[in-house]
């Protein structure tokens, strides 16, 4: 594949990450493109896959060394969801494991939790799933309706999930619930189920529009009994934890969009090369050239602000209307960009062989899952607003103050 041309980038820019780029490229080149397409026919990843990535340490990468990560700040995770989509290697789902995930445990579980799960997790002996989206719910989080009824040393979980993503294949799910229906929000926790436990059953994979390696179900839960320290945080914090880890969740959306177009420019540029017609290349049209030209620039643009958002994040200074943002702009440049790519390809872009296919099959759900692009703008909305309105209340009693003491 050849490599156009890509502005100098900071965020990667220290010989650390360039060593572990070439770890990505062996991992993905050896372990994941060869069996992509019985991964799709099959519709999941193989557990092979899962277990080399422990072993290379690319699963909890910014994992405490002592439960078995690597310790390296967020910059090396964002190389890594930056790279599995540019070679557009739908799975293994890693950033879910190792960005969604794992961040549960460490900043919510007791020790206990950490434990039991966290090494397994970085070797890859455990692979964990997020069960949040409800049949009725989507992106309303507050109306989740599975419930867990306190039975004094355990709890009687009841209800389902939908789009849950390695739901089929994850060995646990930590499961948004209801643990007190008259709290509203307040009364959200987060349980931690592992598969296998009776009343716990799950449907067949999806058949996806996209993103076919990588398995997404319903999770069902009839009278599934839970032990008490399966609890991550506190009763009622199951809400605030949520919302305090999906800034990260929707910056790694973000990454991986740049990634996959970076991935569908290159694969543009080496066809448009090579594809004739008219008695020339196709790169020698002026619409061709204009449209790399389009997509390659706003790449870029994006690429600076998804860069100072993985800055941020390292900081703990990431905001939520930062990412959602940088979700929401991310996503739909990569739909937008891809699409634009392969009209390039003609007819070949419909076809499935082509990669172009499978980028574009995978970039639509970017603009859908971690909170619609909808929803992005209405918190994006809200942030400005109360900003806005917040100044202009201080101003206002600012002057009220100000005139009461001339008088």
């Amino acid at each position: 594949m050849i490599k156009p041309y890509e502005l100098p980038r900071t965020v990667y820019g220290s010989e650390e990450h360039q060593m572990f780029k070439k770890t990505i490229e062996e991992y993905f080149k050896t372990y994941v493109l060869p069996y992509r397409e019985k991964w799709e026919e099959q519709g999941y990843c193989d557990r092979e896959a899962w277990l080399k990535a422990g072993e290379l340490g690319l699963l909890g990468i910014t994992l405490d060394p002592k439960y078995g990560g690597m310790g390296l700040d967020f910059s090396f995770s964002a190389l890594l969801i930056e790279e599995q989509a540019r070679y557009g290697a739908a799975a293994p789902a890693i950033s879910m494991h190792s960005d969604i995930v794992i961040p549960y445990f460490e900043k919510h579980g007791s020790d206990y939790l950490k434990e039991k799960y966290l090494p397994k997790c970085a070797s890859g002996e455990l692979i964990g799933s997020l069960g949040m989206t409800e049949p009725s719910t989507g992106s309303d989080v507050q109306a989740i309706q599975t419930y867990a009824e306190d039975r004094g040393d355990h709890y009687i979980l009841n209800g389902s999930k939908t789009f849950i993503t390695i739901g089929y294949t994850s060995d646990f799910t930590i499961v948004a619930c209801k643990t007190d229906k008259k709290k509203g929000f307040k009364g959200i926790s987060l349980l931690v189920v592992d598969s296998g436990t009776p009343g716990f059953t799950k449907g067949n994979p999806f058949h996806k529009l996209g993103l076919k390696a990588s398995d997404t179900c319903e999770l069902f839960f009839e009278d599934v009994k839970v032990p008490k320290e399966n609890l991550l945080g506190g009763e009622g914090t199951g809400f605030i934890q949520m919302m305090t880890e999906l800034p990260r969740e929707r910056l790694t959306i973000a990454l991986g969009a740049i990634g996959a177009v970076r991935g569908a420019l290159e694969h543009t540029v080496e066809y448009t090369q090579e594809r004739r017609a008219f008695k020339q290349p196709i790169c020698g049209f002026q619409n061709t050239q204009f449209k790399i030209a389009e997509v390659a620039t706003k790449l870029e643009v994006a690429t600076a602000f998804v860069d100072k958002c993985s800055e941020l994040l390292a900081l703990g200074k990431l905001t939520p209307e930062l990412a959602s943002m940088a979700k929401y702009h991310a996503s739909d440049m990569q739909c937008a960009m891809i699409d634009e790519c392969l009209q390039l390809f003609g007819g070949y872009g419909y076809i499935w062989e082509y990669p172009i296919a499978r980028y574009y099959g995978d970039a639509r759900v970017q603009r859908i899952y971690g909170g619609t692009n909808e929803i992005m703008k209405v918190m994006i909305a809200r942030s400005v607003l109360s900003k806005y309105f917040g100044e202009l209340k201080a101003q206002q009693k600012a002057r009220k103050l100000e005139m009461a003491s001339r008088n």
